[in-house]
């Protein structure tokens, strides 16, 4: 395998973040050394991570290798799917209005609020007492 056969592209959202690989292949996904089927075994989790090759109609065209780390599984599958899109963005530029009107492009910029001293959480006060 040379190096021009393998492009690569980093997906974020919250606090995950996915290094993504893609090469010519039969469509294998591996995330973190595992099976993409035993990292996430939401079918949700899954169904994310396809749209991208769904869309171009790409799907069993690339492998895809995945390292992953930081949030929850399904910010971490958010981030892969981010990853994805980079990579095919870089391998063919055609696919960008596609991609732009899902809105697969945009990282997610959602983070968790952080929390303030004299509240309970970020934002919830102490009970009022009147008396």
């Amino acid at each position: 395998m040379t190096e021009e056969s393998r492009w690569g592209a980093t997906g974020r959202r919250k606090t995950a973040v996915a290094r993504v690989l893609l090469m010519p292949g039969e469509g294998k996904i591996v995330v973190n050394g595992r099976p993409w089927e035993q990292y996430f075994p939401r079918p949700t989790s899954r169904m994310i991570i396809l749209q991208p090759f769904e869309l171009t109609q790409t799907l069993g065209r690339y492998d895809v290798v995945a390292n992953v780390h930081g949030g929850g599984l399904a910010a971490q599958a958010e981030a892969v799917r981010h990853g994805i899109t980079r990579t095919l963005l870089v391998i063919d530029p055609e696919f960008r209005p596609i991609l732009k009107k899902a809105g697969f492009i945009r990282r997610d910029p959602r983070e968790v609020e952080r929390k303030k001293y004299g509240r309970h959480k970020a934002r919830k006060r102490p009970q009022y007492s009147k008396r």
